[in-house]
Formats: C-alpha cells, sequence, structure tokens
C-alpha cells in the first residue's frame, strides 16, 4: 500500500500536479482579502471556468442558438425569393 502510495505522489509530481496546487495556495494565501469561495478563486486560478462563468456561457449559447435559427430561417426566405 506504501509503494502505491509513493507511486502515485511521483505520478502527480511528474504531471506538474503537486506544483500547480502549491502555487495555488500560495497564491491563495497571499491574498490580501481572503475570497468568499476558495474553490473559485483556485477553478480561475488553474483557468478553469466558474459556477459564474458557467451560467454566462450557457445563456450566450442559448441567445446564439436562437439567433442562428432566425439567421436560417432568414436565409430561406431569400433563398426562395431568389428561386422565383
Amino acid at each position: 500500500a506504501e509503494s502505491k502510495k509513493e507511486e502515485f505522489r511521483k505520478y502527480l509530481e511528474r504531471a506538474g500536479v503537486i506544483d500547480a496546487l502549491t502555487k495555488v495556495l500560495v497564491a491563495l494565501y497571499e491574498e490580501p482579502e481572503k475570497p468568499a469561495n476558495a474553490l473559485d478563486f483556485i477553478k480561475q486560478y488553474l483557468g478553469a471556468p466558474t459556477s459564474g462563468d458557467v451560467e454566462t456561457m450557457k445563456a450566450e449559447k442559448d441567445e446564439m442558438v436562437k439567433k442562428n435559427e432566425e439567421l436560417t430561417r432568414q436565409l430561406e426566405e431569400v433563398t426562395n425569393r431568389l428561386a422565383e
């Protein structure tokens, strides 16, 4: 069991996970005003979208889908007019 733990630790070290986690924890520690949501801070520091970002992206996607449908409809209308 101990060798498995050591093997896993070496794997994390080779992959840069330990270094990345150390850097983000140091950044959080050095933050003068601690964020209300430490997990979002960590996600943002590592480049992952936060929960607010995801909601914004979903809304933007929905808006783009509607716009795409409208443009597709307009294209069909123009194509039909040209075919006449």
